[in-house]
């Protein structure tokens, strides 16, 4: 059994997600398992569709039948969460939790890791990875939420903008 929180994969009902992770949270709360489990997601995405005619935002489960919850694996946190009303199990090998990778926690967008950067709007910046490594450039903007910062390097005597990472840029001295 686990000892440290990972995230792990429900199967549950189709169309039962939501009122899966509400059941999971409420007896959470209830029987004061805080301290095991510690998140659940159901992972959906808003889709723009058009229909008539007319533009509608909709936000559709992007895994239909399956639930994430972010816990401690033990007994009393397996218990509770396999026979909630809706489960049908846990995805992995005869019923036996599997955690995800953390390569896969990443490419399913659950967790964002925060990049932290000393650098604003103005200022003199160093590409330091990818193919315009070495070269400066001036920060025209910043989207933490994406990760993304826009640098203008001075290229053969042209202004050219570039799209990086956050991580792929450094205050220069």
């Amino acid at each position: 059994m686990s000892e440290s929180p990972k995230w792990y994969v429900i199967h549950t009902y189709s169309g039962y997600e939501n009122k899966v992770a509400a059941t999971i949270e409420q007896t959470v709360q209830s029987r004061g398992f805080q301290d095991v489990i510690f998140e659940v997601r159901v992972p959906t995405e808003t889709v723009v569709e058009v229909k008539d005619g007319k533009e509608k935002e909709v936000v559709r489960k992007i895994f239909p039948g399956y639930v994430l919850v972010y816990m401690i694996n033990n007994e009393e946190s397996w218990y509770l969460v396999r026979n909630t009303r809706g489960v049908t199990g846990f995805v992995g090998a005869e019923g036996t939790p599997i955690p995800l990778t953390e390569r896969e926690v990443e490419k399913l967008g659950i967790t964002r890791r925060q990049v932290a950067v000393n650098y604003q709007v103005g200022d003199s910046v160093m590409i330091t990875d990818g193919p315009l490594e070495g070269f400066i450039g001036v920060v025209d903007s910043i989207d933490p939420d994406n990760d993304l910062v826009r640098v203008t390097v001075s290229m053969f005597g042209r202004e050219t903008p570039a799209e990086l990472q956050l991580g792929q840029a450094k205050l220069a001295e």
